[in-house]
């Protein structure tokens, strides 16, 4: 087994490559305030454009870290919110973000 193996375990590989894709750790941040409806999400991340959150979220719910809720409201009302697994990245976005706030110029 080569040494890159030994420090880039599959498992981190895979965590790397899901929330490094663009947007994800924005659309988290966002959702760590808890839930929200598809358009205070795109609102509150300046140049995302709707097909690209769509993409993320959908992608996002099948790696069960967000929860699509419908309400059978009229008009239905779909809300965007984290799970567990989601929770459980809110130190990795934090983290990022006093990373860019001590090392990051505006």
């Amino acid at each position: 087994m080569s040494a890159y193996h030994n420090v880039c375990s599959r498992q981190y590989q895979q965590a790397a490559k899901l929330i490094g894709k663009r947007w994800v750790p924005l659309i988290l941040k966002v959702l760590l305030s808890g839930s929200k409806h598809f358009t205070q999400i795109e609102e509150q991340i300046e140049g995302l454009s709707s097909r690209v959150l769509s993409e993320r979220l959908k992608g996002l719910e099948q790696e069960r870290i967000i929860e699509r809720r419908v309400f059978a409201d009229i008009p239905v009302r779909i809300e965007y919110c984290l799970t567990e697994k989601g929770y459980a990245l809110e130190e990795v976005i934090t983290a990022i973000e006093h990373w860019s706030t001590n090392w990051l110029s505006n």
